[in-house]
């Protein structure tokens, strides 16, 4: 039985990506474990009642950041109450935009950013409540104009 599920971000700079995940996204601190050495070997972020966990590069055990590795294949979604407010405190934190906010077929307000880390994040709030096969109908006619 699966309790949880958790994000566990490897950043080339944990103590950075602390302080800039809290500039951006309102996130806190709940706890680190770091070397005698500096290196950050495990903290978890509040994220509003989410934790995220994060540790330093170890790439002696080939544990690599999206920036050592040349990106990254995964997207981590934040459901916030305003898209527009967030994506804009993302930037002025230091985050990329990647894809500007708009609204999309799926019900959502949203947009891309990319973090200092290399992490992707989309950011979006609900603009209305769509059944899954409204959704495919959507999707349907969107990918035929394209």
């Amino acid at each position: 039985m699966i309790h949880e599920l958790f994000a566990y971000l490897c950043v080339n700079d944990a103590n950075a990506a602390i302080d800039f995940y809290g500039k951006a996204f309102g996130a806190t601190e709940s706890f680190r474990l770091t070397e005698p050495g500096g290196r950050i070997g495990h903290a978890e972020l509040d994220f509003g009642g989410v934790t995220v966990m994060l540790a330093d590069e170890y790439p002696e055990f080939g544990i690599r950041g999206p920036h050592a590795i040349g990106g990254t294949p995964v997207t981590i979604h934040l459901h916030v109450d305003n898209a527009d407010a967030m994506v804009a405190r993302a930037l002025e934190a230091g985050a990329s935009l990647e894809r500007e906010v708009q609204d999309e077929f799926y019900g959502e307000r949203g947009g891309v950013v990319r973090d200092p880390f290399g992490h992707r994040w989309n950011i979006g709030h609900s603009i209305e409540k769509l059944s899954p096969e409204e959704m495919q109908r959507r999707y349907t006619a969107m990918m035929r104009q394209d």
